[in-house]
């Protein structure tokens, strides 16, 4: 018995858009190079820089804010620049803090 192709789609062969060599995920595009414009500075950890040693702690409810999206995400470490350690604490307190209602949860 034949296979009859579904409607809309292709035979499965690569007939279709994006067929031919390399046609894998995102075949056809090319990355761009995001240095063009120098190179990019290293983000440092705002809480190993300063000289005092601070405790992340939840009840900090205004420098807890400055670690959310605008939607009320926690940001990626890669985006604040906090090192390991801190983004573990920070991401802590941030959950302690929405756990008994002194952050939302999510921002509307």
């Amino acid at each position: 018995m034949r296979k009859m192709p579904t409607a809309g789609r292709g035979t499965g062969r690569g007939t279709g858009k994006g067929a031919g060599k390399g046609a894998g995920k995102g075949a056809g595009f090319k990355r761009r190079r995001k240095d063009s414009f120098g190179p990019r500075r290293k983000k440092v950890c705002r809480f190993c820089q300063e000289k005092k040693k601070i405790q992340l702690d939840y009840k900090e409810v205004p420098r807890l804010y400055k670690f959310l999206s605008e939607k009320g995400k926690i940001m990626p470490s890669r985006i604040s620049g906090n090192c390991a350690k801190h983004q573990r604490q920070l991401a802590r307190a941030i959950k302690r803090a929405r756990a008994i209602s002194l952050l939302p949860y999510v921002v509307e």
